[in-house]
Formats: C-alpha cells, structure tokens, sequence
C-alpha cells in the first residue's frame, strides 16, 4: 500500500480510483467522520445513490460485503473490509446552511459540501450534481418506533479503518467533515491510502 494521504481537519480532496485499486480510509484519533462520493471516471452523471443502494442491499446498515450502487442500478464500489461496521448513508454533506441551521452560535463553516465542491470542480462536477454522501464513521442512529434520527459520537477509534474496492473507474470525493454533532465537537484529520490492482503471478 502507498503511504496514506492526509486530508487536513474540515477540508477536502478529490482523486481517481480505479478499477481493481482499494482505497482504505482510515481515522488516525478515532471520533472522525469522513464524507465518501464516488462518481463513473467516464461519466460523472453517474454516481453512487443511497436509494438504490438500499434497495439493491436490503439494508441501511452497510458494512464489509456490502456494495455501492450508482443512480443507474450499476455496482461501482464493493466494502471489503471494516472495522467500525456503523457509518451513514441517510444525511446529505453538511453546508454553510446546515451551520445556519443547527448551530446558530457558531460561525459559518463551508462544511463538506463546498469542500466537496472545490476538490470536484476539475473532474467537471458541479455543486448540484453532489449527491447524499457515504459518511464514513458517521453514527446516526434511527428510532424504530417514531423514525426520529440522532447524531451522535462516532464508534471508530484510532486505526479504526474501512476499504473499498473500486468495480468501476470512479471519481472519488472524501472530506474530514465539519460539522461539530457529527464528530462529537472537535474536528481532527482523515488519512486514506490506494492500492493498485494486484497482478497474479504467471
């Protein structure tokens, strides 16, 4: 595996997987959550939808084995290993509206949305086309009677750490997320690390 790259306390990056290739995302303090977006590297139109997911998984609750689906009921990512098992897939990226919003006292952070914006904006993806991210770590947990969510603290600890293999050449988006409820009220790096396509041996 290639060193890990450091994604900075509340920014964002942008990278091509691709296909075969492993990103692992790991939580180097524990209580981080980090935003994940996967487009099609061949047509960013494509990308990964919560909804079909769902549908296709039969579950919200996504862990290792679990697959990423696209808007067009197309595979893009497959979980291969994970050490949390609870992140989210129901909340969009947190915005400057979203700290307008929840945390009136605060000042206005751009969030994960417009970190995601800025990283995204060379591969040709504009801000409406940022769909509800995969937040990794993040712990909303859903009220089985009244469907009433929560944020919460997440599990992961330091090391904690999930790994997607790409199906696809995709276009990834991953943030250090900003928003205080989501990461229980501090705000600490995302590393993440690729590992290129393994070739058997003749």
């Amino acid at each position: 595996m290639n060193e890990p790259r450091v994604i900075e306390p509340r920014s964002g990056a942008a990278f091509v997987l691709q296909a075969g290739e492993v990103l692992t995302v790991t939580d180097p303090m524990g209580c981080q959550v980090a935003d994940f977006l996967a487009f099609s590297a061949h047509d960013v139109r494509e990308v990964i939808s919560n909804g079909r997911t769902f549908d296709y998984e039969e579950t919200i609750n996504l862990t290792t084995g679990n697959r990423l689906w696209s808007n067009r009921s197309r595979v893009l990512l497959e979980i291969v290993e994970d050490t949390v098992g609870r992140h989210d897939f129901l909340l969009t990226p947190c915005s400057e509206a979203t700290f307008r919003h929840f945390y009136p006292d605060k000042p206005v952070h751009r969030g994960c949305f417009g970190n995601l914006a800025e990283a995204l904006a060379p591969y040709g993806i504009e801000e409406d086309a940022i769909p509800t991210a995969f937040n990794l770590f993040m712990n909303v947990p859903v009220e089985q009677e009244t469907g009433r969510i929560s944020v919460i603290p997440p599990l992961s600890v330091a090391g904690d750490l999930i790994r997607l293999r790409a199906v696809e050449d995709c276009v990834i988006g991953l943030t250090a997320c900003s928003a205080y409820a989501s990461n229980g009220g501090s705000f600490k790096p995302i590393h993440y690390a690729i590992e290129p396509v393994q070739v058997e041996a003749l």
